[in-house]
């Protein structure tokens, strides 16, 4: 992703901290002039020194991958100053524990109405939960899928039909 020319505009990094771009810059490649607050996250969170630092350790081929980690957490910084990407981690991993637990009521659901023995709905969740297999254990907030039952109709695992 290098800057088209280095000499006819100067990449944001050296934009902004307001000096010539020199055609060996170490941000060029990676902070085009077209992205100018790509760098001012960055910099605002990183510092333009330690990025400069962090660039010249790494190998050319990974400088890329590490100027966007570091450009998505600075954003990530910016939006939320005190978890920053993490946050964001950690709502889609609780979405995802939630749709879990959504698609095995739903499944288990199916299972009893294929089966003829379709419940009323809990109204406190719209489904009823714990059934099929499922544990919640609401105190630690952790769910525990347990594997289906292959033989869905017939005996439930524990010898009983």
């Amino acid at each position: 992703m290098a800057s088209s020319s280095y000499s006819n505009s100067p990449c944001a990094a050296c934009k902004f901290l307001r000096r010539k771009c020199m055609p060996d810059c170490i941000f060029a490649p990676y902070f085009p002039p077209e992205e100018p607050q790509k760098f001012a996250n960055v910099h605002k969170i990183f510092g333009a020194s330690n990025v400069s630092k962090l660039l010249n350790e790494v190998l050319p081929h990974q400088r890329e991958d590490a100027v966007n980690s570091l450009a998505y957490e600075a954003e990530a910084r910016m939006k939320d100053p005190v978890y920053g990407c993490v946050g964001a981690i950690s709502v889609l991993q609780r979405q995802v524990i939630r749709l879990q637990k959504e698609l095995d009521a739903t499944n288990a659901d199916l299972i009893r109405y294929a089966c003829n023995e379709m419940p009323a709905p809990n109204p406190q969740f719209g489904r009823r939960m714990g059934h099929g297999g499922v544990s919640y254990d609401q105190n630690s907030g952790i769910y525990y899928p347990s594997p289906w039952n292959h033989d869905t109709c017939g005996e439930r695992g524990d010898g009983s039909v």
